[in-house]
């Protein structure tokens, strides 16, 4: 899920780069949803990027707590 955010986030960008190269108006259509798209998509996946590496540092501290007893 995190990555299928991030990945489709950057393939905006590229269409966006693209579509801009290509003199498409990028004010009309679908075309606004693609230019935000990583606006959203990239500090979702990064803040899902983090709360994975929290829940992963909780789950190996109880792990080796667990260990130890």
């Amino acid at each position: 899920m995190i990555a299928g955010i991030i990945l489709l986030s950057v393939v905006a960008i590229f269409a966006t780069l693209g579509l801009t190269a290509a003199g498409v108006d990028l004010t009309e259509g679908v075309f606004p949803t693609i230019v935000a798209l990583p606006a959203i998509g990239l500090p979702l996946g990064f803040a899902l990027v983090v709360v994975l590496l929290i829940m992963s540092v909780i789950k190996r501290g109880r792990a080796a707590k667990d260990v130890s007893n």
